[in-house]
């Protein structure tokens, strides 16, 4: 992610990329794919048949109608090479692969609406108990803000002692844990919901985004003339024993880059509209989550 300070220029620093990528590369090594579900035991011949095969044809017919050239296939092997060196992977399916492989995921979820994970989440983050205060500078910038709620089963049943797991960037666009600028564990928390299965989480407004602009993704993003941008958004995962993680991500209402998502993340049914609660700058938004039970 790129500050937002100038959107005009890539990070200040040129290992931005490849120090968030090696973050993120690292994390998805680690098994962060299992927060959303058991994995599939064993390999299917078959399957890897028929899925590796169906993506590589898609890639032979761009060859065929777009009618390639050995200057554009050679570019194409330098960026792939690029792509590696940085350790971008995690970001580049995340942001342009994910959100399809969400939707055929959620046709058959029931429960409250979520959205992809996003290559920044991480592990062993401090968990405190509600209402909360995520851990922040003492001069933490940006408007403070409170996001409150109630975790319920599909039959409307309070869910005592869910956890609500936040993490997002700061006021300038940064994540903590992937760019120095933030201190380790800075506004990223994992929320213990009370025996009614409600939460209330004291933070700061997040910013709105670029992906890296220094490394192979970005600059990809760039020479197709695609916008770089990511809307303000937390992100959540939200989960109670006996039931599926809900992964999701919320926005705000008035956000520029809402529509043009360059994860294609967003959606209408997770934007918040945050309100005036008369201390100071301080807003609020509420929002309630419901988890299907495990199957």
């Amino acid at each position: 992610m790129t500050s937002t300070q100038d959107p005009s220029v890539s990070p200040t620093s040129p290992s931005d990329a490849v120090t968030a990528g090696a973050h993120a590369t690292e994390i998805a090594r680690s098994g962060a794919s299992n927060l959303r579900g058991p994995a599939a035991g064993g390999v299917d011949p078959q399957r890897v048949a028929t899925v590796v095969g169906a993506a590589l044809e898609g890639l032979r017919s761009a060859i065929r109608e777009q009618q390639v050239t050995y200057e554009e296939f050679d570019a194409f092997k330098q960026w792939l090479i690029a792509v590696s060196d940085t350790g971008e992977w995690p970001l580049f399916l995340d942001v342009y692969l994910e959100f399809e492989v969400e939707k055929v995921a959620a046709a058959t979820q029931q429960g409250s609406v979520g959205t992809i994970l996003g290559p920044f989440w991480l592990d062993g983050q401090v968990h405190l108990d509600s209402p909360a205060t995520l851990p922040m500078r003492d001069d933490e910038p940006g408007t403070p803000m409170i996001l409150a709620g109630q975790v319920t089963a599909t039959d409307g049943t309070p869910l005592a002692g869910a956890t609500v797991d936040i993490w997002h960037t700061d006021a300038d666009g940064w994540y903590s844990g992937f760019a120095a600028a933030p201190p380790a564990g800075n506004l990223r928390g994992v929320v213990r919901c009370d025996d009614q299965g409600r939460f209330e989480i004291h933070t700061r407004k997040p910013a709105p985004y670029t992906i890296p602009l220094d490394g192979p993704t970005g600059q990809m993003t760039q020479a197709a003339g695609w916008s770089p941008w990511r809307p303000a958004h937390l992100h959540l995962l939200v989960a109670a024993p006996g039931h599926r993680t809900l992964t999701s991500q919320l926005f705000f209402t008035g956000d520029p880059y809402l529509g043009n998502d360059v994860a294609s993340a967003d959606k209408p049914e997770l934007t918040l509209d945050p309100q005036p609660t008369g201390n100071g700058d301080e807003v609020r938004a509420d929002r309630d989550f419901v988890l299907e039970r495990e199957t």
